[in-house]
């Protein structure tokens, strides 16, 4: 592996971690507030933008060849959420927080997972 693929991979495997820190932080102000901040459908999917961040995390640090499969998957579910956060409460500075985070790692992970077969 290239020095410079390497650094990509940190790089990415760095925005994961953010947005994965990014979710796990607002989930409970979203239950604090109430409502459709509390959602279940809401709280499942930052639990789901969590979980996909952090496996991603993982097999870019170990640079696993599967990455890119992980990621792929990362790019969707974090898009989603950050659509979620958005459409829930745009005007609260939390919300558009993790949106920001979660849309830095979808455009990342759906750079590092390459073209779609």
């Amino acid at each position: 592996m290239s020095t410079a693929h390497a650094s990509e991979l940190e790089r990415c495997a760095h925005v994961c971690h953010e947005c994965q820190d990014a979710c796990l932080m607002l989930i409970p102000h979203c239950l604090e507030r109430g409502g459709e901040h509390a959602a279940p459908a809401h709280i499942g999917l930052l639990m789901d933008c969590v979980a996909i961040c952090g496996a991603s995390h993982n097999l870019l640090h170990r640079a696993s060849p599967l990455h890119a499969e992980t990621c792929r998957a990362c790019a969707a579910i974090c898009e989603a959420c950050a659509e979620e956060c958005r459409r829930v409460d745009p005007h609260d500075e939390h919300m558009k927080s993790c949106a920001e985070a979660c849309h830095r790692c979808a455009a990342s992970c759906r750079e590092m997972s390459g073209p779609a077969d």
